[in-house]
């Protein structure tokens, strides 16, 4: 089993830590097999009745997959390869969005991307109220993934857009409203919840006992303001391009809503292919939840957005040399093949 994993068993409690705590527990793919291989270890064993998943290091839980490995193979000539990590990292969540036994997951700290797809996916998610969540792949050139569009479908439209092309990083009362996560406890009591859900492993009725700890350790967080700015653009978040839609913001800007400057900042700095991306994406979700059926999405999406030059140049800019300062190609919305774009989400391999 790779280091980066911390395989445990406690009792009836199966516990998966992510270990790598100098990347924030970014995934590799051998955290990616290793945690398939014990989840389907654990499937079948009598003896763990629940599955804890926790991050080490007082950063986060998890800033999402390695991006920065998939653009070297990409960069390589080995763009199937990246392909194949996508194709297994989106099989975990799967398996865990699915899992016949219940899962948990305390996250704290840092909790975007890849990491989401282990903490929202999880049934019972905690979230200290220090916790961070965002989908920031449109800053990178590339589409948030990992079937968060099969929870993202289930709140009003506006919402999940804001969260999903600002890729801005929201507190709890953002997360609990857009569904990423169940309960917002206090820092102070990580580990009373960690005992807490080791002990309702082995409770008469597992599910109950964790509902049960859930609504004893839940407090209220904070507003959701993103949630909030998005429910005063409904009307502009419906429309019918990401460029309309960007453009709807920067005039509510303009003329009444200072507030919102933020927002429309962010969506100026994204990705414009990124954008048309997310949105077909996101719509096509809408139409069909269903988390099979999101992964497939998000693996057409993935394969197609990895090979632009957005996806280099984005990790490039954010990751490796950090100067902030991506050259996007196209650098317009307007510029942006959507019929394509269009065509990739729909198609099959």
């Amino acid at each position: 089993m790779t280091p980066q994993l911390d395989i445990s068993v406690a009792g009836h409690l199966g516990v998966i830590a992510l270990n790598r705590p100098e990347a924030i527990n970014a995934l590799s793919r051998e955290m990616i097999d290793g945690i398939a291989e014990t989840l389907a270890g654990w499937r079948d064993d009598a003896q763990i009745r629940a599955v804890l998943f926790e991050g080490r290091g007082p950063r986060g839980f998890c800033a999402g997959g390695d991006v920065r490995a998939a653009r070297s193979l990409v960069l390589a000539g080995k763009a199937a390869e990246a392909d194949a990590y996508f194709a297994a990292e989106y099989a975990m969540n799967e398996m865990i969005a699915t899992y016949p036994k219940p899962i948990a997951a305390i996250g704290h700290g840092v909790a975007m991307g890849g990491g989401l797809g282990i903490l929202s996916h999880a049934r019972f998610s905690f979230a200290t109220m220090d916790a961070r969540f965002a989908m920031p792949e449109a800053a990178i050139g590339f589409v948030p993934d990992v079937g968060i569009n099969a929870i993202l479908a289930l709140v009003p439209e506006a919402r999940a857009l804001a969260f999903l092309l600002s890729g801005l990083a929201v507190g709890p009362g953002d997360a609990l409203t857009l569904g990423l996560c169940d309960a917002a406890i206090d820092p102070a009591r990580a580990g009373a919840v960690r005992s807490g859900i080791a002990a309702a492993s082995a409770a008469t009725d597992v599910e109950t006992a964790l509902v049960q700890l859930m609504q004893a350790e839940s407090l209220e967080p904070d507003d959701a303001v993103l949630c909030a700015q998005a429910d005063r653009l409904a009307e502009v978040f419906a429309g019918a391009t990401a460029g309309e839609i960007a453009k709807g913001i920067a005039q509510a800007v303009t003329t009444h809503d200072s507030g919102l400057d933020g927002l429309a900042q962010a969506l100026a700095g994204r990705s414009p292919t990124s954008l048309a991306a997310i949105l077909a994406g996101h719509r096509l979700a809408r139409q069909n939840p269903e988390i099979a059926v999101v992964l497939g999405i998000d693996l057409r999406l993935a394969s197609f957005m990895a090979r632009q030059p957005d996806f280099a140049e984005g990790v490039r800019a954010v990751l490796v040399d950090k100067d902030q300062k991506p050259q996007w190609r196209p650098a317009s919305l307007a510029e942006v093949d959507v019929g394509a774009i269009a065509e990739v989400a729909r198609s099959h391999f």
